[in-house]
């Protein structure tokens, strides 16, 4: 395999723009490169999660979601190709089907914590959010991205709400229920 990248300090985005993959240059601040930094960011947190004491099948699960991600990020990075397809999809809705079975039913609104690890993966939840808003603005701007996209991410949000509360099972700690305060 040819190296990918053989210079990293290029200089070529020292002006403020920056290279997609079809070749075309365009703004940092565009929403196309926020989009693609957000779902990087979620991949970062997502790497300090598989740092942390996770069962092995929800760790293989993750991993894949690193690497579909990294997908999801080619795709937001080529104008005009689409990759994420309804396989992605339903892999994502497998997991969650998978884990939500185990799952006793919520009879109240959960806090993020509960164990470190299931803290963590809230904090992907909500960054996983903010990277489906992102790709939202990007079509609201009516720039061209496949539906699928925001649909991943969307799914990838609830499976992680899911996967918190599996990860807390699993480590024997209750979730943090809300309770209204009494003020």
């Amino acid at each position: 395999m040819p190296y990918r990248l053989t210079q990293i300090i290029t200089k070529t985005g020292d002006s403020g723009t920056t290279g997609l993959g079809d070749g075309s240059r365009v703004p940092k601040s565009s929403l196309r490169i926020i989009a693609i930094g957000e779902v990087d960011e979620l991949n970062a947190h997502l790497g300090v999660l598989l740092t942390m004491n996770v069962p092995a099948d929800i760790r293989e699960v993750l991993t894949k979601i690193q690497h579909q991600l990294f997908d999801l990020g080619s795709e937001l990075a080529v104008p005009g190709w689409s990759l994420i397809d309804d396989n992605y999809l339903q892999f994502l809705e497998q997991s969650a089907a998978t884990w939500h079975a185990q799952l006793t039913p919520l009879t109240e609104f959960i806090l993020p914590g509960g164990s470190a690890a299931a803290a963590q993966v809230h904090v992907v939840r909500t960054v996983a959010r903010r990277a489906e808003r992102s790709v939202v603005a990007l079509q609201d701007a009516a720039v061209a991205v496949s539906g699928n996209v925001q649909k991943y991410l969307n799914r990838l949000s609830d499976v992680l709400f899911i996967l918190a509360r599996e990860v807390n099972r699993r480590e024997g700690v209750s979730d943090v229920l809300w309770k209204k305060s009494q003020f």
